[in-house]
């Protein structure tokens, strides 16, 4: 027991001899209860943002949806989108018309809704209107929504005037082969009249050789153009989202002999691309064009690649070294960022009759200008994932306002040590439903329609945009 209670005496005397040497390790903060000074809160006033237009958005390929709209919204103005498909022979391979007599009873553009409608569904009705395209729709190629297709006018197949019912089912008559016909219901849709002598035309009059191969009937029928007519529009409209899976459905008789009985036959569509125009309000163009000024009371969310906000703290390093006046803690290394929250309030009044944006993403650009998760919405150890990243527009219990959220602890702390250079950070729309699964989402995106007025860094406001940052304040141990 002797040499044990001596082999610890030496080692505590071993330490405190160590302890007191001067000459510490550089490395590290090497903090210690005298130099750390606990921590504050900021609720800066110091975020520049602005608006801006948001990038060019692909509008093909296997998107989940495609907008289809007209509307006039009084504060942004008024955004257009058509759509341009291509259109296939059925089965999307040579087909023989049946023998016997065959008469049209109807033929329909079937458009089936998907989630994401944005507009006036009550007061508003609309007439859609399906063309056919002068230039070919080349499948799997990538079009974006400043494409402006070469459509026949003069070549109006189908129209309907219609209202918004996109959650209602709609009843058809099912065609049983050999049998009565029965009533069905289907999911929501709108169903387009086609014209009879053109499905005559292009698919039980065509030739031969024109139905032998589907590369060469897309040759012949170069795609449809469908657009919602703005001159018969009524009230402030809306942008409807379709599901990619469309088609040419046509009900026919044919009488072979004593033998009358009736059937359907599909042109499908397997790709569709939206054409998607924005014209701004004069207040709108006036902060587009405003490039001078560094920040905006008011700025402007808008989805369908419309607009965006960029966001910088150009005082942030400045403020926070201004904290630590007086106190021997100068380099940026000393201020650990213990949370910081960006909070967006969209402006009081705004919402209606429009509602905001369910959620907006933020994110930065690399040196190349590509978009660029932030560190907290990545894979960076110190991230707490998309639930805790934010953007969704919901209600602050501590404030009872419905406002956004963003966590951007990890980003602000690599700006202020100089990890990272800001190239561009930005604030803008994304679709709720297509993010719901997990994952943060920064992709310019047309399949939102919806927008959002935010206040920005009017100073007068108690809704301005808010960068809320509790740190700690750390010393180095200085050493002699």
């Amino acid at each position: 027991m002797k040499f044990f209670r001596l082999d610890l005496l030496t080692l505590l005397i071993s330490l405190f001899i160590l302890n007191s040497c001067k000459n510490q390790d550089k490395f590290g903060l090497g903090a210690n209860s005298t130099a750390q000074t606990g921590a504050g809160l900021v609720d800066t006033s110091t975020v520049v943002i602005n608006t801006v237009p948001d990038d060019s958005v692909a509008t093909s390929g296997s998107l989940a949806k495609n907008p289809l709209g007209y509307f006039t919204d009084p504060v942004f103005g008024v955004s257009a989108s058509s759509i341009a498909t291509d259109i296939n022979l059925p089965g999307t391979a040579a087909y023989t018309p049946p023998t016997g007599t065959i008469s049209i009873d109807s033929a329909r553009l079937v458009l089936h809704y998907a989630n994401g409608f944005y507009g006036d569904s009550i007061a508003s009705s609309y007439t859609v209107n399906v063309y056919t395209l002068n230039e070919k729709y080349v499948d799997n190629t990538t079009f974006y929504n400043t494409k402006n297709w070469n459509v026949n006018t003069n070549n109006l197949i189908g129209s309907l005037t219609f209202n918004a019912r996109t959650h209602d089912s709609v009843t058809i008559t099912k065609i049983i082969a050999g049998g009565p016909d029965v009533p069905v219901k289907v999911p929501p849709q709108v169903r387009i009249p086609i014209n009879k002598d053109f499905i005559n035309a292009t698919l039980f009059d065509a030739s031969a050789t024109t139905l032998g191969s589907n590369t060469i009937f897309q040759s012949t029928l170069k795609g449809l153009y469908i657009t919602l007519d703005q001159n018969k529009t009524k009230g402030a409209g809306g942008v409807f989202m379709i599901k990619p899976t469309d088609s040419i459905v046509v009900y026919y008789r044919s009488v072979s002999g004593a033998t009358i009985d009736t059937a359907q036959v599909a042109l499908p569509i397997t790709q569709m691309t939206a054409q998607i125009s924005h014209t701004f309000t004069a207040a709108i163009q006036t902060e587009l064009s405003n490039t001078t000024t560094g920040s905006r009371n008011t700025f402007y969310l808008q989805g369908l690649g419309g607009l965006r906000a960029k966001v910088s703290f150009p005082h942030l390093l400045a403020n926070l070294r201004a904290s630590l006046r007086g106190r021997p803690l100068k380099p940026d290394s000393d201020i650990v960022i213990d949370r910081a929250e960006l909070v967006v309030t969209p402006s009081p009044g705004t919402n209606t009759p429009f509602w905001a944006i369910p959620k907006i993403s933020m994110y930065q650009l690399d040196i190349a200008h590509q978009r660029l998760s932030l560190q907290d919405a990545g894979a960076d150890i110190r991230s707490g994932g998309a639930a805790v990243f934010g953007g969704y527009y919901a209600l602050d219990p501590n404030t009872g306002l419905h406002q956004y959220h963003f966590i951007i602890t990890a980003y602000l702390q690599d700006l202020l040590l100089g990890r990272t250079v800001d190239y561009g950070t930005y604030i803008a729309p994304v679709d709720n439903v297509a993010t719901s699964s997990g994952g943060v989402d920064i992709a310019v995106t047309a399949q939102v329609a919806s927008r959002t007025v935010a206040v920005g860094t009017d100073k007068n406001s108690p809704f301005r945009i808010r960068l809320n940052i509790i740190y700690t304040k750390i010393g180095r141990i200085v050493t002699h």
